[in-house]
């Protein structure tokens, strides 16, 4: 269990953070960017959630992105404790393949809904719509960093952790073009429009 009783710590003045396994690293430390930019992802989903929560139309939506924003604690948790191999006394927190098979079948479940894209997108149309494109590129740095990170010498990220971050960035943007109408208002990119 969390429990949170006082806010600073100030251990973290010198410029670390404390990991899940007791190690001190640099703020700017690879791993830490990467959960970090899960958290920023977090809280972008967060953003959209202010208008899917708000519209009927949107509560099958606003369902599947309340689970992606846990799944994205859980991520956050499996990358703050690396995967050393030693004993924690504890069982760390992982992402696991079911939670990727679900958001397969959500991307499946929305995609159906949606007419084929005929152009590529620009980010907009709804505020849910927008917010849930800034959400898809901030997944996509996550995955980038995490990407580096899984080839850093001396660090490990699951290959489950790597799916899921893949296919979140995937439900984003299928989500973002139902919450357009279902793609009706989705906002088309004109190849060299404004020449």
């Amino acid at each position: 269990m969390v429990r949170l009783n006082k806010i600073y710590t100030r251990t973290g003045d010198d410029g670390t953070t404390g990991l899940g396994d007791g190690q001190r690293r640099k703020k700017y430390d690879l791993r830490v960017a990467a959960y970090g930019t899960v958290d920023e992802a977090n809280a972008a989903i967060g953003m959209a959630r202010l208008s899917t929560a708000q519209d009927a139309e949107l509560a099958r939506l606003d369902e599947i992105l309340a689970r992606i924003q846990n799944d994205l604690f859980d991520l956050g948790a499996d990358l703050c404790t690396p995967d050393t191999g030693k004993d924690l006394g504890y069982e760390p927190l992982r992402i696991v393949s079911s939670q990727v098979e679900r958001v397969e079948s959500e991307i499946d479940g929305l995609n159906a809904d949606l007419q084929p894209l005929k152009s590529f997108i620009l980010p907009g149309g709804t505020a849910a719509a927008a917010n849930l494109h800034l959400a898809r590129t901030i997944a996509r740095r996550a995955e980038r960093l995490m990407t580096e990170l899984a080839v850093a010498q001396g660090e490990h990220v699951s290959d489950a952790a790597m799916r899921y971050i893949n296919r979140l960035s995937d439900l984003l943007f299928v989500a973002a073009r139902w919450a357009n109408g279902k793609g009706r208002g989705d906002v088309l990119w004109v190849p060299g429009a404004n020449r």
